[in-house]
């Protein structure tokens, strides 16, 4: 069902199955109109041709004085004398009132031993009808009928004459069998040529549709910042609009960081005095501001990284590479914890391994796991980074005393830390996986190969 309901949402399904459709019909109409027409045409030639052979055996018909039937001159086409060569003249000689007196009193030697038996059907002088009837050897013919009279001769006055001509209707239905046969082979043919400049046009028409999906692939993967490309007049509207919303969500972005830096200053200032006026006092209202000044850090620290990195997740997507966060955030880590005998090791990052969003925010994150495990490592820290899919998996690993299951399901809440002697605020890790989330990505905290703790960062992958 869900493949149905895509198909049927598919403009490149719609506009195929509706012009073939329209031009199946039109030349299936095309092609019966066009065949009625030659059948008709055929039918009136026919009827035509018996006419003109009807016009000659009446020239040709003579009645003398005692009343006998002859003809002044045979009939000239070759099929009248070929036994049933499909082509038949008959004369029968009538009562005043129409009936039949005796039937084939002349015939063409086509008919050979039979005789046409038609009805009775009150047949006028001068009058002439069209019939259909049983011939020769299983033939269906049809024929053309005249009723004429002899004034003057006297032993005749009162007898009438019908004078008929017959051929085979195959000879209609085999000119229009050779003809329904090339006509709907032709066609089809067309339909088919028809059907391939569908399929084309359509590609071809949808084709900046696609350009301009790829365009919108390398905003989102971040290889752009707009969308480029040459479009269709029809589709640049919807481009400049669409570019102007990026480079409006670009401003939004930017002034969020401005706002939050702005804000941070604003509040540390006066955070800042509280706590120097509370510091060296041992009274127990100093003791209260110093908590709650320091509470406030946090909670201004975690919600300002909230906001900033919610403000650059609904931006336009940017590339960031990995290997040189990496390797800033490693030279930074070595001078914070010179004084330690760490050994931070990195596993080769390849140079085009990127991640769909901000710098900012990864080296936040980044920094905030690495400064962690440096200060909980007893030797060593390892970091490993690979692409799986769509996704950008990334690995720290250190030596140190590790988490307990309860500790690892705890320490990624606010101001939650595994031991308060380690200075912090216990924000980093909340930090690191709110930001995750908002990229769509996960913080893991399991147990290390090295014995310590290992954080799995899950981010979305940049082409």
């Amino acid at each position: 069902m869900a493949r149905v309901a895509a198909l049927r949402g598919s403009l490149r399904v719609r506009l195929l199955v509706g012009t073939l459709f329209w031009v199946a019909a039109s030349l299936v109409v095309a092609g019966l109109s066009l065949d009625r027409l030659f059948r008709d045409h055929v039918a009136e030639q026919f009827h035509a041709s018996l006419q003109s052979h009807l016009d000659q055996l009446t020239a040709s018909f003579t009645v003398d004085e005692q009343g006998r039937a002859a003809l002044a001159m045979a009939l000239s086409d070759p099929r009248l004398s070929r036994p049933y060569g499909g082509l038949y003249w008959q004369i029968d000689h009538l009562a005043g009132d129409g009936s039949a007196v005796a039937t084939g009193v002349l015939r063409s030697r086509s008919l050979w031993d039979s005789v046409l038996a038609l009805p009775a059907d009150g047949l006028a002088d001068g009058e002439m009808h069209r019939h259909r009837l049983a011939g020769p050897v299983g033939s269906t013919l049809g024929l053309v009928e005249r009723s004429v009279r002899f004034e003057a001769a006297a032993a005749a006055s009162a007898a009438r004459w019908r004078l008929i001509v017959a051929a085979d209707e195959r000879l209609i239905a085999e000119p229009v069998a050779r003809f329904s046969g090339a006509l709907w082979l032709s066609l089809g043919l067309l339909g088919s040529g028809l059907g391939l400049a569908v399929v084309v046009q359509v590609a071809v028409g949808l084709a900046p549709l696609r350009r301009l999906r790829v365009a919108l692939g390398r905003v989102r993967e971040g290889a752009a910042e707009r969308l480029e490309g040459s479009f269709p007049a029809e589709l640049m509207p919807l481009v400049e609009d669409f570019n102007g919303v990026l480079a409006r969500n670009g401003e939004i972005v930017e002034r969020a960081r401005t706002q939050a830096g702005n804000l941070a200053h604003a509040l540390k200032t006066p955070l800042s005095v509280l706590a120097n006026a509370a510091h060296g006092r041992q009274d127990e209202q100093s003791r209260m501001i110093a908590e709650q000044v320091a509470l406030a850090r946090r909670q201004v620290d975690y919600h300002l990284a909230r906001a900033q990195a919610a403000a650059a997740t609904h931006g336009a997507a940017v590339r960031t590479l990995l290997a040189p966060v990496v390797a800033g955030l490693l030279r930074t880590m070595r001078r914070i914890h010179a004084e330690r005998p760490l050994a931070l090791q990195v596993s080769v990052i390849p140079e085009t391994l990127a991640f769909r969003g901000e710098v900012q925010d990864l080296q936040e994150m980044l920094g905030n796991l690495l400064d962690n495990a440096c200060k909980w490592a007893a030797q060593r820290v390892e970091l490993a980074a690979q692409r799986d899919g769509e996704v950008l998996r990334i690995t720290i690993d250190d030596d140190g005393s590790g988490l307990t299951a309860a500790q690892r399901d705890a320490v990624l809440g606010r101001g939650v830390r595994a031991d308060e002697r380690t200075p912090g605020s216990g924000l980093g890790l909340a930090i690191v996986d709110e930001l995750a989330r908002l990229y769509g990505g996960s913080v893991d905290l399991a147990v290390s190969p090295l014995r310590g703790l290992r954080v799995t960062l899950t981010l979305p992958a940049a082409a």
